[in-house]
């Protein structure tokens, strides 16, 4: 129980992930506005959330990996540094994927929306969650660790993911059928900045769990 709060945080850490228009939604809603079809917003949001998932899956794995060979303290310490390494570094310099065109297919928006995650960090910013949650009992009696357990891995891959699509499907909705793009033309926030100060919290909560 002392751990339970794993589980709903890694479902806000999505929904957070889910409200940065560079995550997706303005993606998605760019797709519908082209395409002048709300259903082309929600098809498009299939792809990205799954490349979403594979980022998130990947960055868990190559946790998994260093565990092998690194002591639990040494991997936090690493992943901590790693977090906060990447929050000063888009402090200073802003880095985006960019593509030719946005004629693309669902190979092609899943791609880039593991590009995506994996620029921003989203998987290094799970893995501090998912150091605090207990494992499975199969796994806990054969001395595995948290990594190490499959299914903790995948089920944390799994909540965070349905906390992204959660709240990107919802906003790339509303943005598309109420707003419109003309808000966000007068609107502004440094989303970067913001991401930015995430990562280096992140970071420095990963030091201290």
């Amino acid at each position: 129980m002392a751990h339970s709060w794993g589980w709903p945080a890694l479902f806000l850490l999505g929904a957070y992930h889910g409200i940065n228009p560079g995550m997706g939604w303005l993606f998605a809603v760019a797709v519908g506005m082209q395409q002048n079809s709300a259903q082309a917003v929600v098809y498009s949001l299939v792809p990205i959330a799954l490349g979403h998932a594979l980022a998130i899956g990947v960055a868990v794995l190559i946790g998994a990996l260093l565990q092998i060979v690194l002591p639990l303290l040494y991997l936090k310490i690493a992943v901590g540094a790693a977090l906060v390494a990447l929050g000063v570094y888009r402090v200073v310099r802003s880095h985006h994927f960019r593509w030719g065109g946005m004629q693309m297919g669902f190979r092609e928006l899943a791609i880039w929306s593991f590009l995506m995650a994996s620029a921003h960090g989203a998987g290094l910013m799970v893995l501090p969650l998912v150091l605090t949650l207990p494992p499975m009992p199969a796994a806990h009696h054969a001395h595995m660790g948290r990594f190490g357990d499959p299914l903790t891995a995948i089920l944390a891959t799994l909540v965070h993911t349905i906390g992204y699509l959660t709240l990107t499907g919802a906003v790339a909705l509303v943005v598309y059928q109420s707003l419109g793009l003309a808000l966000l033309r007068k609107a502004w926030l440094n989303f970067d900045l913001v991401w930015a100060v995430a990562l280096i919290a992140t970071g420095c909560f990963a030091w201290i769990i």
